[in-house]
């Protein structure tokens, strides 16, 4: 929905784990090298501890897809299975052809050829076992059974276990504690700190086609950082809704308000405990209520009718009183309140034609934004010694009962091309500038109308 408002190629926070997003930050990569490490090396069973949504799934996704051809892989998804079933489960991964009701016996002794056979062209089999905090402690035990498929100098089968905290706890259990003592490579995938939260998000927007300074203020990261509790799925949940929020205020830019309400939309909220439950639904409220507050006074203040000190001067005056003298600037030029800022109509005049002849895809760049048309059109003549005149343009839109202008510049067949140029900009003319596709343009100018 808000994907071409910000110049998306695809959603960026989407929670099913695309490798093409592998973020590997906050230890994440880290973690990725020291697995690879661990896997190829053959020894003993490996394990990978992290809270609900901290992006175990990812890890394990992405190692899959980093594994050299000789390591052939087995993925269990249901943890929960038997141990009668475990065998029948990887035997049928491995594609193995049993006997008609094969005994457990029979199963092992058929993977245990597979897998020798393996050796001997120089590969092996490692299975991950995703949700294992879930998995039956015989089951487990099971598996640990199969790390004695051996040579005399190699593993011949690979174990690595993905889970929650309570994993550890099971393997704490003394019946249990040959399993725990066959664990050679232990990882933790700790929360994402508020710095790491931020280069995440950022990360994620480029990977799905953004260009242009971050979208989510650093107060935004702050109040999402702390209700999502560094975990990723949280963050991805909060950042899609916040950016849905900041779409349907037709606003370019992801804010406390935006964040507040994706809280307010999801069950995060009830998850924090409850003294910073309470403080930060109490500082919800008072600053909705400030910005309704200062919205009114605002709307109040642009709405009612201004009388300037000449009008009043002139009320006071005879009919018959003689003109005041233009106003003359520096360079002696008579400068008319009529035409304060005609650069700034000009640009406004052409722009609608300039708009009907782009087409549907194409991209600008827009350089600035802003409610005060005197200092657009100040900075209009800024621009027109750095830029191409015929190349600025200028549109009238309103945001939430606010009237703005945007300056404009340039038209682009592709976000690639308007990138380049955007980096060619001279600095005083790139303070803040964002990629704005065509189509964004007529439909937020069909709004103002």
């Amino acid at each position: 929905m808000y994907y071409a408002h910000f110049g998306l190629k695809e959603p960026p926070f989407k929670i099913t784990p695309n490798t093409d997003f592998f973020f590997s930050g906050g230890n994440r990569g880290a973690v990725l090298e020291a697995l690879l490490y661990a896997i190829t090396s053959g020894e003993g069973i490996v394990k990978v501890v992290g809270e609900v949504g901290s992006g175990k799934t990812m890890l394990c996704r992405m190692l899959q897809t980093m594994l050299p051809p000789q390591v052939e892989s087995v993925y269990l998804a249901n943890p929960s299975m038997a141990p009668e079933d475990v065998l029948q489960a990887i035997a049928l991964e491995l594609q193995l052809v049993l006997p008609a009701n094969a005994d457990r016996l029979q199963v092992m002794q058929a993977l245990q050829r597979y897998l020798l056979e393996k050796h001997e062209a120089g590969k092996h089999v490692v299975v991950f076992v995703e949700e294992a905090q879930g998995m039956p402690l015989a089951t487990l035990e099971e598996i640990r059974l199969l790390t004695n498929l051996e040579t005399r100098h190699d593993k011949l089968l690979q174990i690595v276990l993905f889970g929650q905290p309570e994993l550890d706890e099971n393997l704490d259990q003394r019946h249990i504690r040959q399993l725990k003592e066959r664990i050679t490579h232990s990882f933790y995938l700790g929360p994402l700190q508020e710095n790491e939260i931020a280069e995440y998000l950022i990360f994620r927007l480029r990977a799905a086609g953004y260009f242009g300074p971050p979208l989510f203020t650093k107060a935004a990261i702050r109040l999402l950082s702390r209700t999502a509790q560094g975990l990723v799925r949280r963050v991805n949940i909060l950042a899609d809704k916040a950016l849905l929020s900041a779409f349907a205020a037709n606003v370019y830019q992801v804010d406390q308000r935006h964040v507040r309400a994706a809280i307010q939309d999801s069950e995060f909220a009830a998850a924090l405990p409850p003294n910073k439950r309470g403080v930060n639904l109490l500082l919800g409220a008072a600053c909705l209520v400030l910005l309704t507050v200062f919205g009114s006074l605002t709307w109040l203040w642009l709405h009612q009718p201004h009388v300037d000190d000449a009008q009043v001067a002139s009320s006071q005056q005879p009919e018959t009183v003689v003109a005041e003298a233009e106003p003359i600037d520096t360079s002696g030029n008579i400068v008319s309140d009529v035409h304060h800022n005609v650069l700034l109509e000009d640009r406004l005049a052409s722009t609608d034609a300039w708009l009907e002849q782009q087409s549907e895809g194409g991209v600008t760049i827009q350089l600035m934004r802003s409610e005060d048309e005197d200092a657009v059109n100040q900075q209009l003549k800024e621009l027109t010694s750095v830029l191409e005149l015929d190349n600025i343009h200028a549109i009238r839109t309103k945001v939430e009962s606010k009237a703005f202008v945007s300056v404009l510049y340039g038209a682009y067949s592709s976000r690639q091309d308007a990138a380049t140029a955007l980096r060619l900009l001279p600095e005083s003319a790139a303070a803040m500038p964002q990629l704005r596709t065509i189509a964004g343009i007529r439909e937020e100018v069909k709004q103002h109308q």
